[in-house]
């Protein structure tokens, strides 16, 4: 979405949001003056937390306070969280337009217990949302195997001693630079992506040489023994030169590249995977 500032209309209502933080932080009073159609939605919100001690310490621990627009268009800092913070609330908030709300939270709730105790559940309801979103079933097979590769490589990483979320991005950038010749961002940027999924809008043979670099990586790990992080970057960029040669053969063959700047938010790309 272009606009970091916009609004949202819930049920007739506008509730303010702001891009921060790379995600929607979302006017805490505007979701509790919808919810309750109080007519002061700012003195319920403190009559609430003082209700609700709990509620209260988590709003001051995760909440903070964004310059959001007035009616008049000025800036004012507000009181703001993002969709885990305003579910939170919403537990909190007695109001039938709520209700839905916690139906649904307790729905979810007892869905990933299920999950926990028969895996499968998950991958069944990770191909609904695929198929509900328009992916051909081809697309999501190969999607829901590349998850599973992700998953063997950060492990691998993590036996190893590398645990940090930057670290694993340090070295997904290395497997990327060398299979593609650019960064996931750099990718990003060529499929016009901003905080969409990368991998949710590669096409088939992308994320074909995808996997094949970060299975590859995997092995290399496991062969090479790296101690430091130096040498995981190095097997890193070794995976990804094996993904980089089967790329280049093929492409060879086909006469055209693999790399596009195709993506699942262009129409004319979700109609030719719904074909398939």
């Amino acid at each position: 979405m272009e606009e970091k500032n916009n609004l949202v209309v819930f049920q007739d209502k506008k509730i303010r949001r702001t891009w921060f933080k790379e995600q929607w932080y979302f006017s805490i009073v505007d979701i509790v003056e919808v919810l309750t159609e109080s007519i002061n939605p700012t003195d319920y919100l403190k009559k609430l937390r003082k209700r609700d001690s709990e509620l209260g310490i988590y709003i001051g621990t995760n909440c903070p306070q964004i310059d959001m627009p007035t009616s008049s268009g000025k800036l004012r800092n507000t009181l703001a969280g993002n969709t885990k913070d305003i579910f939170r609330i919403i537990q909190s908030i007695t109001s039938k337009k709520a209700e839905p709300f916690k139906l649904w939270l307790a729905q979810v709730g007892y869905e990933r217990v299920e999950e926990i105790h028969n895996p499968e559940l998950a991958q069944d309801r990770m191909k609904q949302i695929y198929e509900q979103k328009g992916y051909s079933k081809s697309w999501i097979d190969k999607r829901l195997r590349g998850i599973a590769v992700r998953q063997d490589l950060t492990d691998e990483w993590k036996r190893r001693g590398v645990e940090s979320q930057e670290e694993f991005s340090i070295l997904t950038a290395e497997i990327a630079k060398a299979s593609f010749g650019m960064t996931p961002t750099e990718y990003k940027k060529l499929k016009g992506l901003k905080k969409e999924n990368l991998r949710d809008h590669m096409t088939d043979l992308e994320l074909i040489f995808n996997m094949l670099g970060e299975a590859s990586t995997v092995e290399i790990e496991k062969t090479e023994n790296p101690q430091s992080f130096d040498e995981h970057k190095d097997a890193s960029r070794e995976g990804g030169k094996v993904a980089k040669i089967a790329r280049v053969v093929l492409e060879k063959k086909i006469r055209k590249r693999i790399i596009s700047n195709n993506n699942f938010l262009d129409e004319q790309e979700k109609t030719r995977r719904l074909e398939r």
